[in-house]
């Protein structure tokens, strides 16, 4: 039986009694990953009633949005009836920064990330101990389920500081009980060093960055076969299938998708498990996904793509109702389990580049880069409006092999990429080949875009 929620206005704990027992039965697991689909419906259902109860009590931006729909906690009498409630932006928590939409006293935080705030104000998101300790369970769990077990080293080059990924993996990584060697971003010669002298078993990165460190072990002329490192767990950015083959040929390693974003947790809200790898396992017990038209916000029904939309199930210090993650996918069934999971990231929908009025995602652009074996995988956009039109020139360079190549070899490949994306995408581009290293590379999340167009 659920619980009935308090009288409107009362005031409500933290977690119901129901729910205060542990969210892990293990150091890094949880009876509810493996429950079966009434099993963990119901308990979903209890803790998306929680969490309205919560942030409706406890914030009020939440429940003046509940106000003007005209809906209230008590009218969620299964998980359908979530399309009723308001969904979150992350203007919503620009406008409120920095702490507007916390639901606890600050002296029950114990820890603040921001994002970078480099296209507006940062957006802020705040723990309370229970909240660190989930996080740490469940990138656990993400670690376990990528073949890691207690006693694997683990390098981790996330940066480390606001950004959750860094501290994210840390305490994820420890409490499996990995041996955590916290090396952050940047300094890829000593990257490279560290993996030769501490052979780490896992390392936890961007998939960018992490062919900058590809690059860096073959300059020096490593063989792959002569590093420990077997599985990469690598997330924060999208990265297509074929970037996938990319580093397992180039590194001889497992290269597995993580799933996750600060406004929600950080790292660990999905996991891909190295027994399938067929997409991230949504950790459901914590978090209640919906797919939605991103332009109508209608909800869509499993197996259609649309945008990810997630409720989070036990978030103390800062609830999120119907966040709009803005990430293009769709949910799939469970593989052996209840939980769904996400599709490959085909790109954001804020990140989508309308060119000549053809809808194009940045990751459809590397997905025909990455088919030319004489190219690097680094590369830049360019956008810009050439009078009444767009015009997208396409940044790429060859690879160290080819670096003694002709002008016309050149030539060749760049009209062969072109032709490429006009095939596939749909658009014309103007592709430029650089000689190899000649494009900046990325420490941390990659930003391909430049877009020099006006507003209009």
């Amino acid at each position: 039986m659920n619980e009935p929620l308090k009288q409107p206005g009362a005031a409500t704990t933290l977690i119901p009694q129901a729910l205060q027992r542990s969210v892990i039965s293990t150091p890094y697991g949880d009876e509810l990953e493996h429950a079966s689909i009434d099993q963990l419906r119901d308990f979903q259902l209890q803790r998306l009633r929680w969490t309205l109860d919560h942030a409706y009590t406890h914030v009020p931006w939440y429940r003046d949005r509940f106000h003007h729909l005209g809906v209230h906690p008590y009218d969620l009498h299964d998980a359908a009836d979530l399309a009723q409630f308001p969904l979150t932006t992350k203007a919503d928590l620009r406008a409120h920064y920095p702490f507007g939409l916390f639901a606890v006293p600050m002296d029950e935080v114990v820890r603040l990330h921001a994002s970078s705030g480099t296209t507006g104000q940062p957006t802020v998101v705040g723990y309370t101990r229970n909240d660190i300790d989930v996080w740490s369970s469940l990138v656990a769990r993400s670690i376990r389920a990528a073949g890691g077990k207690r006693g694997d080293r683990m390098h981790i080059a996330y940066g480390y500081g606001l950004f959750t990924g860094g501290l994210g993996a840390h305490y994820g990584a420890e409490k499996l009980g990995c041996t955590v060697i916290p090396m952050s971003g940047g300094q890829t010669a000593r990257q490279v060093q560290l993996i030769q002298d501490f052979r780490p078993d896992l390392i936890m990165v961007t998939p960018s960055y992490m062919l900058n460190i590809a690059e860096e072990i073959e300059r020096q002329g490593i063989s792959p076969e002569a590093l420990s490192l077997r599985v990469g767990i690598f997330g924060a950015e999208p990265w297509s299938a074929t970037m996938r083959q990319e580093l397992e040929t180039r590194l001889g390693i497992q290269a597995l998708d993580i799933y996750g974003l600060s406004e929600l947790m950080g790292p660990g809200v999905a996991m891909e498990h190295l027994d399938t790898k067929d997409g991230p396992t949504l950790w459901e017990d914590h978090f209640y996904p919906e797919i939605i038209d991103p332009d109508t916000g209608e909800v869509l029904p499993d197996g259609q793509f649309g945008e990810l939309v997630l409720t989070t199930l036990s978030k103390e210090a800062l609830p999120m109702v119907r966040y709009r993650t803005r990430d293009l996918t769709r949910l799939l069934p469970g593989n052996g389990r209840a939980m769904r999971r996400l599709d490959k990231i085909t790109g954001r929908s804020d990140d989508m580049l309308i060119i000549r009025g053809v809808n194009v995602f940045p990751t459809q652009i590397e997905e025909q880069l990455l088919k030319i074996a004489a190219l690097s995988p680094v590369h830049e956009l360019h956008v810009r409006r050439d009078g009444h039109l767009d015009t997208l020139t396409v940044n790429v360079e060859l690879r160290a092999e080819h670096a003694g190549w002709t002008p016309s070899q050149q030539q060749a490949v760049s009209k062969d990429l072109a032709h490429r994306i006009k095939v596939h995408v749909g658009i014309s581009t103007h592709v430029v080949v650089h000689p190899c290293q000649a494009l900046k590379r990325s420490e941390g999340k990659s930003s391909h875009v430049l877009d020099y167009r006006q507003p209009a």
